[in-house]
């Protein structure tokens, strides 16, 4: 058995109707009114991909999973344009005066259409001699939270599962953010700083693809759980490692190449589309 989930801002009910009809699939369980619907399938139809094209021209997100397993034990999450925004290393460059510049590598890189370690180090060098109390002046004015992070990480901390949050980014970005948000434990590149400025290169080793793979590893043993018991959710190609290893991997407004290797995407809502996709209503949504 399967279920279809379709998540949107507006979600149109008559078109949640029409398309269960069409499949013969189960009863509609409305999980939140204007923005989340299921139903059960017997199989995953032969023309999913197609009405997925079409859901997606009606911004809306269409996905189909296994009926069983669906309430996970775990969050892995990656933090810029995931949990957060922006790009925090785009931020510090803009502050630097060399934003065009490491906001293009940066696209390329999750994108992968560039090697993730090497572009980072290009564009930490970049930052050479920018002052440390930048980072928290940017942490003040520059950065956001994506909509839905409170929700999803406070609902699923009070059911019980643990939260990780592993960036690509840098642990004076990440400590925060999982402070803020109410992570675990969380995960990064640290910055390396002598007299007040930054130096222009990160410590080693430089946590990216096979860092998140490693951290899914090594937080699983710890708590005795399968990797199908975790949710994993990124955008850049630094998070396909993750993404595919977790029982379910999110790929949230992620870029082109990444979101065509992944099944499960969400590119019209927000993170509370991460808890409709493992069947929790928006009643059950912990308050924030």
């Amino acid at each position: 058995m399967f279920i279809a989930t379709l998540t949107a801002y507006e979600l149109d009910h008559a078109a949640v109707e029409a398309l269960r009809d069409a499949w013969g699939g189960g009863m509609i369980m409305t999980l939140s009114q204007n923005e989340a619907a299921e139903f059960p399938l017997p199989f995953v139809p032969d023309n999913f991909r197609d009405v997925w094209g079409d859901m997606q021209a009606m911004q809306t997100d269409l996905n189909i999973q296994p009926a069983g397993h669906r309430k996970k034990k775990m969050l892995l999450a990656d933090m810029d344009s995931t949990m957060i925004q922006q790009e925090c290393i785009d931020e510090l460059a803009e502050v630097a005066g060399v934003g065009d510049r490491v906001r293009e590598i940066t696209a390329r890189a999750m994108n992968a259409e560039l090697d993730f370690d090497g572009a980072l180090s290009e564009r930490v060098a970049l930052l050479k001699g920018l002052p440390e109390s930048v980072i928290q002046e940017v942490i003040d004015t520059r950065i956001t939270l994506m909509p839905g992070g409170a929700e999803l990480i406070a609902t699923m901390k009070e059911q019980g599962a643990y939260c990780a949050l592993v960036s690509g980014g840098f642990t004076a970005f990440t400590a925060k953010i999982a402070a803020t948000l109410g992570f675990d434990e969380n995960r990064a590149n640290t910055l390396s700083v002598a007299d007040g400025n930054l130096t222009g290169d990160v410590a080693r080793p430089i946590l990216g693809r096979e860092a998140k793979v490693q951290a899914l590893e090594e937080i699983s043993q710890k708590l005795g759980i399968s990797e199908e018991d975790i949710i994993a959710v990124g955008d850049g190609a630094n998070d396909l490692g993750m993404l595919a290893r977790a029982g379910m991997g999110v790929a949230l407004h992620a870029k082109p190449a990444v979101a065509e290797q992944c099944e499960t995407r969400i590119n019209h809502g927000d993170l509370t589309a991460l808890l409709y996709l493992q069947g929790y209503s928006k009643f059950e949504f912990a308050r924030v």
